[in-house]
């Protein structure tokens, strides 16, 4: 029983000393208008030079009875979630989510997803007919045009604040 006392300290002994080499995170949430807000927004800018949103949209379920007036409606439609796209790659996604547990069982989960912002710039790439049935639609926004809207959103958050 002795023997194997040396190796369970050894063990442990190495185990806490790595412990005390961990930092102390840093918080998720910076405020607005503090001084290291830009370094909360820079790193995603700086990954890429242009963001890049996608939307699709199905024609058969466009509200029209015209075929010709469906596809319009569709392409419309996949610009529109293109627009949704980049807007959540901007500013992010608000979710809100709701569950009720009774008797230690999950009775319902839900959420709800919302999405807010600005944008403007944004170069139509691409429309495209998948098929016979859907569009797909490429927009693409610059990272100077992208690091203004979130410069100029986080001044509105800070303003309201005041």
């Amino acid at each position: 029983m002795k023997h194997y006392l040396l190796p369970v300290l050894l063990g442990l002994i190495t185990v806490l000393s790595g412990c005390a080499n961990w930092r102390t995170p840093k918080p998720d949430f910076v405020a607005p208008g503090s001084p290291s807000t830009s370094t909360m927004i820079s790193p995603m800018v700086e990954k890429r030079d242009t963001l890049v949103g996608t939307g699709y949209a199905v024609i058969a379920v466009q509200n029209h009875r015209n075929p010709a007036q469906q596809r319009l409606l569709a392409i419309r439609a996949s610009k529109l979630d293109a627009y949704r796209a980049l807007t959540e790659q901007v500013y992010g996604q608000y979710l809100d989510a709701n569950t009720t547990v009774a008797d230690m069982v999950v009775m319902s989960d839900t959420f709800r997803a919302k999405v807010e912002g600005v944008i403007y710039g944004a170069v139509l790439v691409s429309i495209t007919p998948l098929g016979d049935e859907s569009y797909e639609t490429t927009l693409s926004l610059d990272k100077a045009v992208v690091s203004e809207l979130r410069t100029l959103y986080l001044s509105q958050l800070a303003s309201r604040r005041k």
